[in-house]
């Protein structure tokens, strides 16, 4: 103890000496003194720099229009205002640039040094606040074009380090939930990062394309990454996002913003009428913006009154005041002990975007409503009836019901899941106009104190002293700590830029859930799934990915970002994430009757033949999803029986995108992966002989797992086999058995399929069916890559044999 007080005692003097020694300034700026201390732009006044008030007894430093001094263009601390004693902006002579906080706290800095002498600073009359070295060679130490807040002035880049973040409300500057940020793609676009969820909202996935200047497309093979306003009103974006107000081709005062509704306005104020009117937007429909109403309510816009938002029948507002934190229902979950009866209310002309738990093609109505009856989680369904030219109905089953909207251009309803004895179901309605968010301004005055008079210098150091004595320990554990393990968390904002949208999760949360991670329920290489029970029951399953795996976080960001591109009934769900510190976890639905793995080794003989086939036809639709039919082409890698789940009436989804791979569709063949993928047992000879890799590795574990359904039998361990089946190696030595046994069978003229059929099943099987499974798993695990089928010929296989034999 004596020596640790010691220690932070010479700390404690060092900190004292370096502030004597240190704190000397070239210039300085004082709350006090709004009117006075500020700094007026060169050579026109067309901006001031300044403290601004936010609220009562609560300061920013900021620049804004002088003409317009309530247009902020940038705020050094927006979400750590300042006191309205004592607080002051300071050049020191070390060449760093900092704001302190009732003279004691420093809440934000440049964080620049110099050896010169000549230090500058200067507002320019682009908006621009410069640090110079030196006022004869202009070198720039620091400036406020390289950190926007919620603006962008012409000619200042957006750049791929850098974002736009809204405000929280109209007058509320702090941090909102809306950012304009370039992700790993490259690609220029708009995220909702709420409380609870995050979701992309443009551009939709279904108008990018990657073919550079097609259409709505965006380019990803620029990496410049930067965007920026030219003087003329026009928007530049490296990724082929060209934008242009209706003003364009004047040189005017003009600015771009993110605005506290999550729509990015460019605005132009016409010289001598002082005033700022929308030339542009990005988004013309306010309601297609997510997160403005928040969870189970949706958004109407009549341009006579504005944007309204509504809560779905059967809920209420859980604030009135903030659109954003929607509404609560006004019932008990189905989830929960207490079985319930359902009808179903027609919302027409309404839409909720994302959180499908799939999609139905050529449903009729009640097809889907026995669909949702099935789900717990399920809160309704979007349904589209058949369209005359041909198109089929579609029905999207939802979890939860969130970015909804109401447009009298569209012609599909949202059919609202409520109990059939509940009787309380009006329409609730939060006000008109556009505002919306929590409360206005910060009102609360700051806790930080701040000294009124001088006093005595010796008494009040004297003080101070004695009480630093007392607590220095603790701040210097806390110190420590805080350098030690918390980490720069900056990734967030790509692992959580999903179209779909999930919800965020603490740790915290997730470690109750599983009652610290006590029930294990898988393990693979990327990490293990324990069983966890959320705070409304749900049951989910919670995959802990390895702190110290290599490729763990990599593994995360594939898997989050994949899923959240995908839309299958045979592909597992994720319900959220947690990207906490070192923690990476990902929450999905829990399949109640567990991998195909587990029960293919399990003794109940619980998969009799007619679940054995629709594993095989469901798994393959869903691989042909993952090949054909999603926007991106994803390969899996790592199909084997312990990635395929079965629900509780055993129906298949293929789960753990771990080692998925997006492939380019205009670049299919010249794949490249940096690793060897995949399970021993299961992998295609490609990997082994470093081939091209395409979908065909897929089909290629396809088949094995399909001779692993029909067999019984593992390629992965030769204790199965007699000793005289043994002679080659792993998936070879399965194939190569099978083949045999068809090859013997045709020259016998025998039924080959009773030798290798699982002795579990005895003779309750269908022969035809069979065969036919059986082939198409020796056609998929041909050593000639184009030799074996495509997933979609297999699924199509399957499923024809499947209708005309049933």
């Amino acid at each position: 103890m004596a020596s640790s007080t010691t220690l932070c005692l010479g700390v404690l003097i060092s900190l004292i000496l370096f502030h004597k020694l240190h704190a000397s300034s070239s210039f300085s700026l004082s709350v006090e003194k709004l009117n006075e201390d500020v700094i007026v732009s060169s050579p026109k006044p067309t901006f001031t720099a300044g403290f601004y008030a936010v609220g009562h007894n609560a300061f920013c430093f900021a620049i804004w229009y002088t003409n317009s001094p309530n247009t902020l263009v940038w705020i050094a601390n927006r979400d750590h205002p300042v006191n309205g004693k004592r607080s002051t902006l300071s050049l020191l002579k070390s060449g760093n640039l900092v704001l302190t906080d009732a003279a004691q706290f420093q809440v934000w800095s440049t964080a620049t040094a110099t050896t010169s002498k000549q230090v500058h600073l200067r507002l320019h009359d682009s908006g621009n606040l410069v640090l110079l070295e030196d006022s004869s060679n202009n070198t720039v130490l620091w400036q406020s074009f390289d950190f926007p807040t919620d603006t962008l002035l012409p000619n200042q880049p957006l750049r791929g380090s850098t974002n736009l973040v809204s405000s929280r409300s109209g007058s509320n500057h702090s941090s909102g939930f809306y950012k304009l940020f370039f992700d790993f793609e490259n690609v220029l676009r708009l995220i909702y990062q709420g409380p609870r969820v995050s979701s992309v909202f443009w551009p939709y996935a279904w108008l990018q394309s990657n073919n550079f200047g097609n259409g709505n497309g965006r380019s990803t093979f620029n990496d410049s990454r930067v965007a920026l306003l030219d003087d003329l009103g026009a928007v530049l974006s490296s990724d082929n996002f060209t934008f242009r107000t209706i003003d364009y081709g004047t040189v005017l005062q003009r600015r771009l913003t993110l605005d506290h509704d999550g729509n990015v306005r460019v605005y132009t104020m016409i010289d001598g009428e002082e005033k700022w009117v929308v030339s542009g937007l990005f988004r013309p429909q306010p309601c297609f913006i997510h997160g403005i109403c928040g969870p189970n309510s949706y958004c109407t816009n009549d341009p006579t009154i504005g944007r309204t938002c509504s809560c779905v029948p059967g809920h209420s507002w859980n604030n009135a005041q903030d659109w954003s934190q929607g509404c609560e229902p006004n019932f008990q979950s189905w989830c929960g002990n207490t079985p319930q009866e359902s009808n179903f209310l027609t919302l027409p002309q309404t839409d909720f975007y994302g959180y499908d738990y799939g999609l139905y093609s050529n449903h009729t109505y009640q097809q889907c409503v026995d669909e949702c009856l099935r789900l717990c989680e399920c809160k309704g369904f979007q349904f589209n009836f058949p369209k005359q030219d041909g198109q089929g109905s579609q029905c999207y089953l939802k979890r939860q019901l969130l970015n909804g909207h109401r447009s009298a251009g569209f012609d599909g309803a949202f059919f609202l899941r409520l109990p059939r004895d509940f009787d309380d179901i009006g329409i609730v309605h939060n006000g008109n106009g556009m505002v919306c968010g929590g409360s206005s301004a910060v009102e609360e005055v700051l806790a930080r104190p701040y000294t009124k008079e001088k006093g005595n210098e010796l008494v009040k150091f004297m003080l101070w002293f004695a009480v630093a004595l007392g607590g220095i320990e603790v701040v210097c554990i806390f110190v420590v700590w805080c350098f030690l393990f918390r980490k720069n968390t900056d990734n967030e904002g790509y692992v959580v830029a999903v179209e779909t949208g999930f919800r965020k999760f603490s740790y915290s949360e997730l470690k109750q859930a599983t009652k610290g991670f006590s029930e294990e329920i898988g393990r693979g290489g990327g990490g293990t799934v324990y069983k966890g029970v959320l705070t409304d029951n749900q049951v989910v399953a919670i995959k802990r990915l390895h702190e110290v795996a290599n490729q763990g976080e990599s593994e995360f960001l594939a898997e989050v970002s994949i899923i959240g591109r995908l839309n299958h009934m045979n592909l597992i769900g994720m319900l959220g994430y947690c990207a906490e510190g070192k923690h990476r976890l990902l929450v999905y639905e829990y399949m109640k009757n567990g991998s195909l793995a587990h029960n293919l080794s399990s003794a109940s003989n619980a998969l009799d033949w007619s679940k054995r086939y629709n594993i095989a036809v469901g798994t393959a639709r869903g691989l042909a999803y993952l090949h054909e039919e999603c926007l991106e082409w994803v390969l899996h890698c790592d199909i084997k029986p312990q990635n395929i789940l079965l629900d509780s009436d055993y129906k298949p989804k293929v789960g753990d995108f771990g080692l998925s791979k997006l492939l380019n569709r205009n670049n299919v063949n010249n794949s490249s992966f940096s690793r060897i993928r995949g399970t021993r047992g299961y992998m295609a000879p490609e990997w082994v002989f470093n081939l091209p890799i395409t979908s065909k590795v897929d089909v290629y574990s396809y088949g094995i797992v399909l001779l692993e359904i029909i067999t019984g039998r593992s390629p992965t361990t030769g204790v199965q086999f007699t000793e005289s089946e043994s002679e080659s190696g792993h998936n070879e030595r399965l194939v190569t058995w099978v083949r045999e046994k068809k090859r013997k069978g045709s020259e016998v003229g025998a039924s080959w399929v009773d030798e290798i059929v699982d002795p579990a099943l005895g003779s309750n099987y269908d022969m035809n069916e069979m065969e036919i499974l059986a082939t198409v798993a020796l056609e998929c695990v041909e050593e000639e890559k184009n030799a074996r089928p495509n997933m979609s010929q297999v699924a199509e296989r399957l499923q024809n044999h499947d209708h005309d034999s049933r």
